[in-house]
């Protein structure tokens, strides 16, 4: 399977020993993180207040790296009500006078 991957056998076994990387570790913990405020927020907070939210608990983690690990985590804000359409009320029209007989 080496051979097919074009990987080296001890990369290989060093990989199965410790599949996670550094990188990842941090990612999920921020994730874990992500997670907390945004159940806390009642699942109202976007990729914005969640990264202001890591700014307070001093984390280092730029709002780009909050945005995709959002979107990795399949974390959503609630959108606002849409505006329905309805209709204008105001005046009744009134019939003008027929002065002219026609």
């Amino acid at each position: 399977m080496c051979h097919v991957l074009e990987v080296n056998r001890s990369g290989f076994y060093a990989w199965l020993k410790n599949p996670k990387s550094d990188r990842e570790q941090k990612d999920n913990r921020l994730i874990t993180l992500i997670q907390q405020f945004w159940l806390a927020s009642g699942c109202v907070y976007g990729y914005r207040k969640i990264y202001h939210d890591l700014k307070e608990s001093r984390e280092k983690v730029g709002i780009k790296k909050v945005h995709r690990l959002m979107k990795q985590a399949k974390i959503r804000s609630k959108r606002g009500y849409k505006n329905h359409k309805t209709f204008k009320s105001g005046l009744q029209s009134t019939v003008t006078p027929n002065t002219l007989d026609r």
